[in-house]
């Protein structure tokens, strides 16, 4: 599988939201990035089918 280029994209948010998170990533036996990138790429997939209703 080719191996798609990454950048940083900084967002601010509350610590209390970053530690669950964090936690949640854990519990997924994810990293912290890849956990973001799937729970992103899973919410705007679902939110556009939603649309496309």
């Amino acid at each position: 599988m080719a191996q798609v280029e990454k950048r940083q994209f900084n967002v601010y948010l509350p610590p209390d939201l970053i530690k669950r998170v964090k936690h949640a990533s854990v519990d997924a036996d994810e990293s912290l990035s890849s956990f973001v990138e799937r729970v992103l790429e899973d919410y705007l997939l679902r939110t556009s089918e939603e649309r496309e209703r």
